[in-house]
């Protein structure tokens, strides 16, 4: 691909990613709580350093995200048994039937706008789903690489 293409990918990336995000709001989320309920549901029970690796974002960003989840009772933090200064959050049978909630809606919507589609740019991302999965591969590996 030529730096054009490889810009907009990244920025068709981006747009999908923000509209799906944008699709949790109306369960009362912003979504960055969206996406770190998402994480704690789908991988924890996470440390909130583990959480802030994962999510990109700083410690204090994060200590108010979980806070406010917290608050909802959509996760619970409990103390780490082997390093009791530190914290693990955990999510509850709210926060899980949330995030199945989200999970619906964002299907719904994608599917949606997909149906729209014509046939042929139906079929194009369908075809282009394995590539997309072995790219999330590679960003994977580049991001857990030693520095």
């Amino acid at each position: 691909m030529d730096t054009d293409e490889v810009a907009r990918l990244r920025a068709v990336i981006g747009r999908l990613s923000r509209q799906l995000n944008a699709s949790a709001t109306h369960e009362g989320l912003t979504p960055s709580q969206a996406s770190a309920l998402g994480l704690i549901g789908g991988r924890g029970p996470l440390s909130l350093a583990e959480l802030a690796r994962l999510e990109s974002l700083n410690p204090t960003m994060v200590s108010r995200i979980v806070g406010r989840l917290d608050e909802l009772g959509l996760i619970r933090r409990r103390q780490n048994p082997d390093d009791l200064r530190a914290a693990w959050v955990e999510i509850t049978p709210d926060g899980r039937a949330m995030t199945e909630r989200i999970r619906d809606s964002r299907g719904q919507v994608v599917q949606a706008c997909l149906d729209r589609l014509d046939h042929p740019d139906r079929e194009a991302i369908a075809a282009a789903l394995p590539a997309l999965e072995h790219l999330v591969d590679e960003l994977k590996k580049l991001s857990t690489a030693e520095p």
